[in-house]
């Protein structure tokens, strides 16, 4: 197989350990530039966890409250693994969807998604010690929408999947640290390890998405501040923040100014 059909076969496949293998088959045909002639990516609209999640509207998902029960802590774990799988499929799908983009994006995303496997295979080892496993619990498809819908302009898509979605994880993560660490389960410290690995490799990951959003932004001749009628075209702007993290944010390249606009009291 050639590079791009590599990429088709990981965004089909519902197992991580293929997943895993053929991503690191899509590194050594990038090294070679060994890639497809006059290929035009197909439109896969339907996500590869389908096959083994039940996919349901966001609003019928119970909140998450009691972490001191084992199927509590699941439904957390079950909730944050199923995140990392679409994180997986996205920045694959980044590289298969926009073709035309240099060599060195490829790679960037090509790594985001081994290491989004590597959160994955972290979290379900833990959710597998409490008797549960991924497609255990019903899921939104709420990301992988945003990706859809933002498809046409590869710039629209790295303003609302990584600096909008992804980058709102850094604002979420330490909150549910919070939570967990407050809980009486006994795999909490466990959990808590892996969330801030996840934490620390997420900044660099938003990183990546201001880089190329700054790069096509610089390419196009258009101001950054499109970012927010960006936002504003999706209707992203009315969500509500109650907390932005500013250093998360500072380090993963959002200015001052941005963070402020996204809500922010403020930022030194």
């Amino acid at each position: 197989m050639k590079f791009y059909e590599v990429l088709e076969s990981i965004l089909q496949t519902s197992s991580i350990k293929e997943k895993e293998a053929l991503i690191k088959r899509a590194f050594l045909l990038l090294d070679r530039e060994e890639f497809d002639k006059d290929f035009s990516p197909k439109d896969i609209n339907t996500p590869s966890y389908a096959k083994i999640c039940k996919i349901v509207d966001p609003k019928t998902l119970p909140l998450r409250k009691n972490f001191d029960s084992d199927e509590g802590m699941a439904k957390l774990l079950h909730s944050i693994v199923h995140i990392e799988y679409s994180a997986i499929d996205l920045a694959v799908d980044a590289v298969y969807r926009y073709p035309f983009m240099p060599k060195e994006f490829k790679k960037d995303w090509l790594e985001v998604a081994l290491e989004e496997i590597r959160h994955f295979k972290m979290l379900e080892e833990i959710l597998r010690s409490l008797g549960y496993k991924y497609g255990d619990f019903p899921v939104h498809s709420g990301l992988m929408d945003a990706a859809y819908a933002s498809k046409e302009d590869i710039l629209e898509r790295m303003a609302v999947v990584p600096r909008y979605y992804e980058a709102g994880g850094l604002d979420v993560n330490p909150q549910i640290m919070k939570k967990v660490d407050s809980s009486k389960h006994p795999f909490k410290e466990s959990v808590l390890e892996a969330l801030k690995i996840i934490y620390k490799e997420e900044i660099s990951h938003v990183y990546k998405g201001n880089k190329w959003f700054r790069y096509l932004c610089k390419e196009r001749g258009v101001s950054e501040n499109i970012y927010f009628d960006i936002l504003q075209k999706y209707n992203l702007l009315k969500k509500h923040r109650p907390y932005v993290n500013v250093e998360a944010r500072k380090k993963a390249g959002f200015s001052c100014e941005e963070i402020l606009k996204l809500g922010a009291k403020r930022c030194d």
